[in-house]
């Protein structure tokens, strides 16, 4: 809209993520229920008697009754933020250091014994995708309206066993189960490791983001971040819960877009994340 902009603020007060440290000695994992609060919501007494709903369903309530108060000035979404499974480059970062990584390894296509450009999961990074498959699987938290995955190997392989009753395969004529969708602004950060190049035939026939001699800065990564929160809040329809399946880097730079901390997540976790899209006026500026 002329004359407006849009930002974007995670909220507190709904996940004990709230306490999470701004540092490299922590990760973040799934905890029960994603770590809701237990928290009364001006919408409770939609429900009779209050005490049958769960935390969840006044939560995913309250959220789509504030989508409806001032819809072209104001949304709110829960982000389900799933940083991919372990992937066969996390295996060698770990085992050469990330400043032996950073210097030379990462620059590389593979070792001689494995090739980790566009890097695929391991087997216990397919382990992790299954765990988050089962979490789901409970049922005590709700299904997302939408699914989102960066095109790189690790992430679409983690989302298409995470989500694997859920999402359509090849063939497919059920109209229930539906297809994740693929934004090159939820890669990795640009340039130089070689892992973060994707492969062919996904969007252009070659990678033409990825520069073997220039690195994306963080500050790059955060206004690429905000973008895909634009696109993704001016999509039509009630989508109230989002999937999205990325990077150690790209959290980073989601969370830098929205105002949250700058917190680790674990390989295979899934963290929760409340934003609010507002539009602001851009007169006088």
């Amino acid at each position: 809209m002329a004359g407006q902009r849009c930002t974007f603020k995670a909220q507190h007060g709904f996940f004990t993520h709230d306490d999470d440290p701004e540092s490299w000695d922590f990760r973040a994992t799934t905890r029960p229920l994603l770590g809701i609060k237990t928290r009364e919501y001006a919408t409770d007494s939609d429900f009779e008697p209050k005490e049958e709903s769960t935390q969840w369903q006044r939560l995913e309530h309250y959220v789509r009754h504030m989508n409806t108060l001032n819809p072209t000035q104001q949304r709110w979404k829960i982000f389900y933020i799933i940083r991919h499974g372990q992937g066969i480059h996390n295996v060698k970062h770990d085992e050469v250091g990330r400043e032996e990584w950073d210097r030379y390894w990462s620059k590389l296509s593979g070792d001689g014994h494995v090739v980790w450009e566009d890097a695929e999961l391991t087997p216990f990074g397919e382990q992790q995708a299954e765990a988050i498959a089962s979490f789901f699987g409970r049922g005590e938290v709700p299904l997302p309206d939408v699914i989102f995955s960066s095109p790189l190997r690790r992430c679409l392989e983690t989302t298409k066993i995470a989500y694997k009753d859920d999402l359509a395969m090849v063939g497919s004529t059920s109209e229930s189960i539906r297809r994740p969708l693929v934004k090159e602004k939820l890669r990795e950060r640009l340039g130089v490791h070689l892992c973060d190049k994707r492969s062919t035939k996904c969007f252009t026939e070659e990678d033409e983001l990825w520069k073997a001699d220039v690195r994306e800065t963080l500050d790059e990564h955060m206004t690429r971040a905000a973008q895909l929160l634009e696109d993704i809040f001016e999509r039509e329809g009630d989508e109230a819960i989002v999937s999205l399946t990325a990077h150690s880097g790209a959290l980073m730079a989601l969370f830098g877009a929205t105002g949250w901390k700058k917190v680790p997540v674990a390989a295979g976790a899934v963290y929760p994340l409340l934003v609010v899209a507002e539009k602001v006026s851009t007169e006088g500026q």
